[in-house]
């Protein structure tokens, strides 16, 4: 979806309320297969984020969607009012509502740090001697005093504390920015400390009280709140360094710590909305190899699964076919709760990743036919190919959507993504095996099929700039033996798709994105497979699967013969076609031009090209439907070029 500013031009007029998005959008977004969206910045922002970024030289910038003020609408959006209008009107499309959490930390000015401010990690005195504190009181209550390090403004350190001066009791506290460690500190954030019992539970009624409100939350930096992370950050064990600067003076032993944080936080999380706010979706953004652990042991609804981006951009493709096999063989119901994109707010856009041609729609692809949730990016869809600006009210590129991306989207993926029931589920999922022609595995080809009530799908696509041909035949499959043990067997093609293991029966498919329909012998798909040729970057989504037994006249083994496995739009009419070939085979014969003339069906000759037009007129498949159409009495109708008329063959 667009932002507010792309909206307005899109409907000329200005939106800048929740209740002024224009129903019609929500009805696009519904008829495309979208059940969900998810708001970024729907809270009240930091004044002092904004105005740290003033300072900071970035006149237009708005207040960071991650630094918060607190969790209340905000009033620039309309407030909570707007929001219950916007609600009930994307009910109507079957649209559910998502939005941010941020627990890991608030803005320097939230609510809480002035009410509470003990809830914060903190020092009673500077953690370096050369930080300053002498820039502008960016505190909203007269009472405090609120300023970030000095060398902040230009750009010559990166501080991790802010000076909180309480007017009131003479207390001076020096709080942690927010960090993750890999970076600069998030300078307009303060740390919560979340050895303290208290602010795990204010967190915990903050996420209750929003699940009430919204059916789906997204949990920011949800990695950093893991008691593994949170000590390696905060209170690293002793003799194991620190990942930010002053912390390792605050280590722990496991023990101690597990002391005060004895439980994992997000599994309270989980926990307590199952019993509190049920049927709120929850999905932790989670990196460092932590999200089999989010939705193995703690128990998160959804995950992101970064590695599906990133490992597939850059064609990885056997580490990518690997980290799939290794959650199979694990437990598969994890797979289905992966969240995969190709872009996020953090990252380059799709677009920029993936380019606009086959490699982007063959990615696109898999994101909505694999097992799990697929999120699509701002402006993904209409390629735009600005990094989606949070901390900015309207976008500084003014691009028009690509109406070519949009349409294909259109043709290829949106009719998938209302197919979502045929790929969401994992019971019946399996990831083969494409062995080359000279028998060799090739990696760079994903090849999967599911079932859902009786419905099969089969999705091949190659991620690789080189042509490849070869054989789908077996899937590693893994299955719990008697002992409750998960072992890996092999599954074939054949009894994945329920087919007869008999020379008699046939199978049609179609695939969706030629819209072109096969035929394929049962028996031989169980012995060898379905052969595929690829290009670069080519895919098929192969659904509306049936078989049928063939008659007495072999139609079926004729038609299959006849196409060599190439498609044709219509089964039905191809094999009526194809009833006519031994009759027509004969009948080409009469129509040589050597033979009309015996016959004296040609009034006058006048060019030997005439006569060879007529002959590849006549074999093509206007005879063919005219033969069907007049059976043995045949009429030719007047042409320019002298053909006589009305003579009766037959």
């Amino acid at each position: 979806m667009k932002n507010f500013h792309q909206l307005g031009k899109k409907y000329g007029r200005k939106i800048s309320r929740l209740d002024e998005i224009p129903e019609e959008e929500l009805r696009i977004l519904s008829e495309r297969g979208f059940s969900g969206l998810w708001f970024i910045g729907i809270w009240e922002r930091s004044p002092a984020s904004r105005r740290i970024k003033h300072l900071c030289g970035n006149s237009e910038a708005i207040a960071s969607a991650y630094s918060l003020k607190n969790y209340k609408v905000a009033s620039a959006l309309g407030g909570e009012e707007a929001l219950k209008k916007l609600k009930r009107t994307a009910a109507k499309y079957n649209i559910r509502l998502a939005c941010d959490m941020v627990p890991n930390h608030t803005g320097i000015d939230s609510d809480w740090i002035l009410q509470h401010p003990e809830w914060f990690l903190q020092l009673d005195y500077s953690p370096f001697p050369n930080y300053t504190f002498n820039g502008e009181n960016l505190s909203p209550d007269p009472n405090f005093e609120i300023k970030i390090e000095d060398h902040y403004y230009d750009k010559t350190d990166a501080a991790v504390v802010f000076k909180f001066y309480d007017k009131a009791n003479n207390q001076t506290r020096f709080v942690y920015h927010g960090n993750d460690g890999t970076g600069f500190p998030w300078n307009d954030t303060a740390q919560l400390n979340y050895l303290l019992p208290e602010v795990r539970e204010a967190v915990i009624r903050e996420i209750i009280k929003i699940a009430k409100e919204f059916p789906i939350i997204r949990f920011d930096a949800a990695m950093t709140l893991a008691k593994k992370h949170y000590q390696r950050l905060w209170f690293p064990e002793p003799g194991s360094g620190g990942d930010i600067p002053t912390r390792s003076e605050f280590g722990m032993t496991k023990k101690e710590f597990n002391k005060y944080f004895p439980k994992e936080f997000w599994r309270e999380v989980v926990d307590r909305v199952a019993i509190e706010a049920p049927n709120t979706l929850l999905l932790a953004e989670a990196f460092w190899m932590m999200e089999g652990y989010f939705v193995r042991t703690l128990g998160m609804h959804r995950v992101y699964n970064s590695a599906f981006m990133n490992m597939l951009k850059n064609e990885e493709n056997a580490k990518y076919r690997q980290s799939v096999f290794n959650v199979l063989g694990f437990n598969p119901q994890i797979l289905k709760r992966f969240v995969n994109f190709m872009s996020n707010p953090d990252e380059e856009t799709a677009i920029a990743q993936f380019g606009k041609d086959d490699k982007y729609f063959g990615i696109c692809i898999l994101m909505v036919t694999m097992p799990g949730l697929p999120m699509f990016a701002h402006g993904q869809i209409e390629g735009f190919t600005e990094r989606y600006g949070m901390e900015f009210a309207r976008p500084r590129l003014d691009e028009k959507e690509d109406k070519y991306l949009v349409e294909r989207h259109q043709r290829e993926i949106f009719p998938l993504m209302k197919k979502r029931h045929l790929f969401s589920e994992v019971e019946n999922f399996l990831l083969y095996d494409f062995i080359t022609d000279s028998g060799v595995l090739n990696e760079n080809v994903f090849a999967y099929s599911n079932e859902k009530d009786g419905e099969l799908s089969l999705v091949v696509y190659h991620n690789k700039f080189e042509a490849t041909s070869g054989w789908i035949h077996h899937a590693p499959h893994s299955v719990v033996n008697e002992k409750g043990d998960r072992i890996w067997k092999q599954k074939k093609l054949g009894e994945a798709l329920r087919l007869h293991h008999n020379s008699d029966y046939y199978v049609i498919f179609r695939d969706v994105i030629s819209n072109l329909e096969f035929v394929r012998n049962s028996a031989e798909i169980h012995e060898k497979g379905l052969h595929q040729e690829l290009g670069a970057f080519k895919y098929r989504v192969f659904l509306d699967f049936y078989e049928v037994k063939d008659n007495e006249q072999k139609d079926y083994e004729k038609l299959a013969k006849y196409l060599q496995g190439g498609g044709t739009e219509n089964i039905r009419k191809m094999l009526k076609k194809i009833n006519l070939l031994s009759v027509i085979s004969s009948f080409s014969e009469i129509i040589k031009p050597e033979n009309l003339r015996k016959m004296k069906v040609l009034r006058k000759i006048r060019t030997k090209e005439y006569e060879i037009f007529l002959y590849e007129y006549l074999k093509n498949d206007i005879l063919l439907e005219k033969f069907r159409r007049y059976h043995r009495n045949i009429r030719f109708n007047h042409f320019r070029t002298g053909f006589a008329s009305r003579r009766k063959i037959g």
